[in-house]
């Protein structure tokens, strides 16, 4: 990733990730779409909602630093003028802060904080925005969710400070990126094992979460620690999954795939459809850890 920092402001493409409840996306698509729509056309950056069905959604932003600067301008004045609307219901008077939660990889909050939180007090100071980076990971993930309260123009300035934090310190090591899950699905079993059964989720969500937001190129790229270090032996794991998933599995031109296998750091080999078979077997070789995230991804 191109990281240089000029004069007028930031000469590259980011991606961006918020972390918004329900109403807060509905806001955001507006009636039919029309709201999303302008953002889209108005900011020049892509706007990207996750599937449906869960208490919270990702909103993916990429686009150049100026595009993303005007999604952010405009998401946080809707979220303003909701306030206001709200408001004109209620008897309160003091009118509370614009929100936003950033989904940050947790190898970046290091930097974002500062040495003794010289940082994040720098950037609390100068803009007038609050910032909060959660002390916890989002769960089955290596992210972090950083809150930004304020008025849009705090948020805005708050948000083009973090972007520069992020293209200082690129992550370190994988990015397993979270992805909320659907109310109605129980993801964690007791002892905390992530849930890693394909044929427990539905074909539809099943297919849709196995498309995750756009990584950067960075999040892909792993310390080179992580492969010196003396490691468990190699084993393998095999498991099936249906014919009509294994597209989403594999990617346009092999590239979810190749993502996996990089992220993990296991092979994955994928077997020839067989005649008369509705499923593909996988193989995966690697480390004990190798293979579980591997599964996790393949899962997720």
């Amino acid at each position: 990733m191109e990281s240089k920092v000029s004069e007028g402001g930031l000469n590259v493409t980011l991606t961006i990730r918020l972390l918004m409840h329900g109403k807060e996306v509905g806001s955001i698509i507006g009636k039919k779409g029309e709201t999303v729509k302008k953002m889209r056309e108005e900011s020049g950056a892509r706007i990207n909602i996750s599937e449906g069905n869960c208490p919270e959604r990702i909103v993916t932003i990429t686009g150049p630093t100026d595009a993303i600067f005007k999604a952010f301008a405009m998401i946080a004045y809707k979220f303003e003028e909701d306030i206001i609307n709200s408001m004109s219901n209620s008897p309160a008077t003091s009118k509370p802060p614009v929100t936003l939660r950033l989904v940050v990889p947790a190898s970046q909050c290091g930097s974002l904080i500062g040495k003794g939180g010289s940082k994040i007090k720098e950037i609390r100071e100068s803009t007038g925005a609050q910032v909060q980076v959660a002390g916890d990971m989002l769960p089955n993930s290596t992210e972090r969710a950083v809150t930004i309260s304020g008025t849009p123009d705090a948020i805005i300035q708050c948000v083009k400070q973090i972007c520069v934090v992020m293209l200082e310190s690129p992550p370190k090591g994988a990015t397993i990126p979270y992805r909320p899950k659907p109310a109605s699905t129980p993801v964690i079993f007791a002892g905390g094992q992530v849930r890693a059964d394909p044929l427990a989720a539905s074909t539809a969500n099943l297919s849709l979460l196995l498309q995750p937001p756009p990584l950067p190129v960075s999040a892909l790229r792993f310390s080179p620690s992580s492969r010196l270090d003396a490691s468990p032996p190699a084993s393998t794991h095999e498991l099936t999954i249906p014919n009509d998933l294994i597209g989403c599995i594999i990617g346009r031109q092999g590239t979810k795939i190749n993502e996996i296998r990089q992220m993990s750091g296991a092979q994955i080999k994928i077997a020839n459809a067989t005649e008369g078979s509705s499923e593909r077997q996988i193989t995966i070789t690697g480390t004990p850890a190798n293979i579980s995230l591997a599964q996790y991804l393949i899962n997720a």
